[in-house]
Formats: structure tokens, sequence, C-alpha cells
């Protein structure tokens, strides 16, 4: 398998350190509020590519945090009169309910920062005593950017350009204004643990690096996350954890697209910022999960009412083919299955590893398995089609939306009966010899049996009308 990785700028071979086990560490939520449509993106993608590492043969070791102390955390807790630490667990719940609803795998591990205090102070008291961190008049502790030579090499960005960018804010006692706070000194009010600098709590960039290591080892193989966390978040995490550790603290880095609201950046002030729950309620968890699946996860997505509507009715099309296949297969007979069959599903297997493998292209996946539809689709209305035949297609169907984490609602059903297939069949052999006003009177059947039918970029669509 090839990725794209942050740091080197283009595509390399996935070869994990030790022989057959990946290590990976995502980013997890900050738990002050709902997750949002863009915070529901790497969630979804970095699912993917652990279910497909897993098919794949791997043993993965995925660890995701939670933040659950932060300055977000606090103001918020301040302003709704509860402690940080009771809605930071009300928020975990919250994160748990939307990303079951999207079918995300519960990491094997999820570190929360309040339990890790001890690792943290650790690894701030080792960068001090290596001088690459110093404590400050105030009791806040800084990294020492200037100790680390090769800081800005994961956002490209050389130190001067990012020097020309840095500021000093008020009631800050840096010695470069691109240092950065590993221990933030207590305010009054605020939750605080004890440190050799004074009672305080950690910085938001010293935590990942103290609990990545601790679960993943000091060099572990892959590091996931938004591409809006390059720089500065994933940036410092590099120069905390070499710095400290002496050793490389990566292998390959992977970040996501950005999702844009109706070709806007998505933001607070301009009002179209939506929360994962909110667009459940109105179109289910799945569809918003298709929809982060549709795309490869470094292309960006334009998130809009049509999209939503076409991943919709691309998700009721796969469902459709799997009832159908699951009703056909129950009255099939038994018989021979032409070595040309079982080729055609092994190309579409094929199609599918060749997209996956060439940096987790989710897109190319989705075409395949939309070519396995056809096929199974095909094979559903023909009466001759051994029962053995649907059976690999319906179980290779499965394996291949699986890696997706789609069509996981049982109570899911398309109800479209054979006589609708039957037709749609008939009507599409009328379209391809150009007969269509045959395909026009087929079209007037199966719309006067209660279904509607209409042409996308993936096939036809069948979908029962309300």
């Amino acid at each position: 398998m090839q990725i794209y990785d942050t740091l080197t700028r283009k595509k390399v071979p996935l070869i994990p350190i030790e022989e057959n086990h990946i290590r990976i560490y995502a980013c997890g939520p900050t738990v002050y509020n709902y997750i949002h449509i863009g915070n529901a993106r790497p969630i979804c993608a970095f699912d993917v590519l652990r279910r497909y590492l897993q098919y794949r043969g791997y043993q993965v070791t995925y660890v995701q945090n939670f933040t659950d102390v932060d300055d977000k955390i606090i103001r918020t807790a301040n302003e709704t009169g509860v402690t940080a630490a009771e809605l930071a667990e009300r928020f975990i719940a919250e994160y748990k309910t939307d990303a079951h609803g999207l079918n995300v795998m519960d990491a094997d591990v999820h570190p929360r920062v309040t339990e890790s205090m001890d690792l943290i102070i650790d690894l701030v008291q080792r960068l001090v005593d290596k001088g690459h961190a110093y404590a400050a008049p105030n009791g806040d502790v800084y990294f020492r950017t200037d100790s680390f030579p090769e800081y800005g090499k994961l956002s490209g960005q050389p130190m001067e350009a990012l020097q020309a960018g840095a500021r000093i804010e008020v009631g800050e006692e840096k010695e470069n204004p691109l240092d950065f706070a590993v221990w933030k000194a207590a305010k009054p009010g605020e939750p605080y643990w004890e440190s050799p600098w004074g009672n305080g709590r950690p910085g938001w960039h010293i935590e990942c690096s103290a609990m990545s290591c601790h679960y993943l080892g000091e060099t572990f193989d892959l590091h996931c996350g938004g591409q809006d966390l390059i720089f500065s978040h994933h940036e410092n995490e590099i120069a905390q954890a070499e710095a400290a550790n002496e050793k490389p603290f990566v292998h390959y880095w992977m970040h996501n697209g950005y999702i844009n609201i109706d070709s806007k950046k998505m933001s607070k002030s301009l009002g179209n910022f939506f929360t994962v729950r909110e667009v459940a309620e109105q179109y289910g968890y799945e569809v918003i999960r298709y929809m982060m699946v549709q795309a490869h996860y470094r292309s960006p997505i334009n998130y809009c009412k049509d999209l939503l509507d076409a991943c919709k009715a691309s998700l009721d099309r796969l469902y459709t083919c799997r009832d159908t296949l699951s009703r056909v297969i129950e009255s099939a007979q038994s018989g021979t299955v032409s070595s040309e069959d079982m080729a055609l599903l092994e190309k579409r297997k094929t199609q599918f590893i060749t997209a996956m493998d060439d940096d987790l292209n989710t897109a190319d996946g989705m075409a395949a398995v939309f070519e396995l539809v056809r096929d199974l689709n095909r094979w559903s209305v023909d009466a001759s089609t051994p029962k053995e035949l649907l059976e690999a297609g319906a179980k290779l169907f499965s394996e291949l939306t699986g890696i997706m984490g789609l069509l996981y609602d049982p109570k899911q059903d398309s109800d479209i009966s054979l006589q609708v297939m039957e037709l749609v069949e008939q009507r599409a052999k009328a379209r391809q010899a150009k007969d269509f006003a045959t395909a026009d009177v087929l079209r007037e059947k199966i719309m006067a049996l209660g279904y509607s039918i209409q042409e996308t970029r993936q096939g036809t669509e069948v979908k029962k009308m309300r």
C-alpha cells in the first residue's frame, strides 16, 4: 500500500516498523461540545484506513485521545455553571454516541489528558533537563524552538518565515515568539495539578506527544489528523517528542482535507457551522458516513444539501442491491458457476484493492463497489443464475461495503420486488439497444408499481415513492 506522507510530500510505501503490525495515533476531540461535520471527516476516514489494513491482514493498534482539560472546556464550563470534569464527561459520552452512530470502531485505547498527568510532567521535565524547555517567571514552561533545528519540517516552512508571523501575547514571557507552552501556570478558579514548576496544567501539544509515545512507543508507524493540525499542533508534537527522545517520532503522517459548507469555509461567525447530531437528525448517521467515504480523504468536500441528497440516493442503491440479493438467494437453484463469472468477481475485488492501495482512494474504491452492484443486479434478475454465484457475490459485496463501514443498519429494507427489478433490467436492455420508446413504456410500468427510476453517475437508481 502507498500513502501520501505529509512529511516527505510524496506517496511512499507503508512499511510497518514491526512486521504485520501497524501502530496508529489519531488526534481525538476536545470535549466541550458536540462534534461538528469537520470533526467527523478524520474520524470516518481513518476508521476506513484501520478497517482496510485489518482486511489486508495487519494487526493494528489504534490510539485516539480525549482532550478533557483545555481553555475551551474551562471557559464553557464556567459559562454553563458546571465543573470542567463534568462538562468533559458529558461530551465524551456524546462523542461516543455520534461515533457509534457513524459506525466508527472504538480505539484500542482512548487515553485522557487528566489521567495522563504523570506521563506529561515526566516529558516536560526531560525537555527542561535537556535545555529544550524553560520555566518562565510566571510559572509557565515553554518549549525552546531555537533548540530544535528541524522545527517547521512537517509544515514545510523555514524558521524565518514562521518567526515573521509569530507574536507574543499579553502575559506570555517567552524567549522567542515561536516558543509554545508545554505547561501552563494555574489561574484562579481553574483545575490544576501539582508539578515541579508549580500548580498548573499541560499545554495542548504536549499531551499528544506524551500519550502517543507511552502507548505506541517512542517511534511508531503512523500519525493521522486533520489538515488544520499540521501547524502548529503536529509540528509541535514532533519537536517535543524528538527533542526529548532523540529519535524519530513518527514514520508517516496522513492528513485529511477540509470540508467547506456551500463552497465557504465552515465557521461559527458565518452561521454555517453544523454538528453531526443536527445533520443526523435530518439524514441519519449513515448518509454522513457515506459522504465522508465517497471522496478521497485528501480532497476537499463541499458539504451542501445536493451532496447529502446524492449520498442518500447512492446509499439507498446499495441497500436495494443487498436486500434484493438476499431475497433472490433464498429461491435460487444450485448450479455450475462459470469461470468467467468467478473471474469477474475477482476482477471487482482487484479493482477495489488497487484503489485502496493507492493512498486509500475510497472514491475509486466505491466506483468498484458500484460496478459490482451492476453485476449483482444483472445476475439477480436472471432466473438461471446459480445460487453459488449469488452467494459468492453477496459475500464480496459484504466484504467491500464492510471495509467502508457501510450497510450497518439491519432494519433498512428497500422492499423492491423481483418484478420491479426484472422491469428495470428490461429497460436497461432497451436503452442499450436505443429502443427508447420501449424504455419509456417500461418506466411507466415501474412508476405504476410505486417506484421512481432515474439515471445517475453511479448507474440506474430505483426508489420506492412516498
